[in-house]
């Protein structure tokens, strides 16, 4: 059975809230639920999309759930303190919900996906527990699409490690491009994928803070002891690659990165 722990220590916490207030506008535009939608949040993690998604569909009646105890208590935390009410949380497992089958109207699944060895089977479940014509939302990037200026051999080989340790581990770190067929396989129709890019340079500070620095470069330091005790890199090819990124952030400097967004119908 796979599991997958969003926010498993305070740092990725930490990076997983900067990223969703971050990209909320971007993220989540368009995705809005009826009063008394019943909508299944899957894999909610520490809560990051939970809030923006109940704040979005007020009326709608959302149900919040994660493997992880810790996970499903921070969650909760969260609501708390932005007076949510709309959310029932709960600690189930992805892969066995306790739910009826066609219990929900619509699923929503951010960065789930990514960490699965066979997605496609996750999809399979998932779209049992919607009524007929109901929807699925799923979002999740691809590091594959990150470019920027000035270009570093050394700061590809950072991202790079990022890419390899998810494979490793079964993921794909590149699944963004993957979800129009991933969600065809699994029996959805009316499949609408869509990229969202996130693009930028000194014009957007907002973004330069937000997004390349306490979103992705914080993301890539994080595994930096990992990769280097894997033998995947040296710790010097390491702290260049990170000093060049970093480099993308300053004046003059460019970063580019694409999620993609599929809705689909059961």
């Amino acid at each position: 059975m796979e599991t997958y722990v969003h926010g498993y220590n305070i740092r990725e916490s930490r990076r997983l809230h900067d990223q969703a207030q971050t990209l909320e506008s971007i993220l989540h535009a368009g995705v809005r639920y009826v009063k008394g939608s019943k909508v299944l949040e899957a894999g909610c993690g520490v809560g990051a999309q939970t809030v923006t998604l109940a704040a979005n569909s007020p009326e709608a009646e959302i149900t919040a759930i994660d493997i992880s105890a810790d996970s499903v208590a921070e969650t909760k935390q969260r609501l708390d303190e932005n007076n949510i009410t709309n959310v029932q949380v709960k600690q189930a497992d992805i892969m066995n919900l306790p739910y009826n089958a066609e219990a929900f109207d619509h699923i929503f699944l951010c960065f789930v996906l990514e960490h699965l060895s066979n997605p496609i089977v996750m999809l399979q479940k998932l779209r049992n527990y919607l009524k007929p014509s109901g929807t699925l939302t799923v979002i999740e990037g691809d590091h594959g699409s990150t470019f920027f200026y000035p270009d570093s051999q050394y700061a590809h080989e950072t991202i790079n490690c990022q890419i390899e340790l998810q494979n490793r581990a079964g993921g794909n770190a590149n699944i963004g491009r993957e979800l129009y067929p991933l969600l065809h396989q699994a029996g959805f129709s009316a499949i609408r994928v869509e990229p969202k890019n996130i693009y930028v340079d000194d014009s957007k500070p907002e973004l330069i803070t937000g997004f390349t620095k306490n979103t992705f470069i914080s993301m890539i330091e994080g595994i930096q002891q990992t990769a280097v005790s894997s033998g995947i890199i040296t710790s010097e090819s390491f702290a260049q690659g990170i000093q060049d990124l970093y480099q993308t952030a300053e004046p003059g400097g460019v970063f580019n990165y694409t999620f993609f967004k599929g809705v689909a119908e059961k």
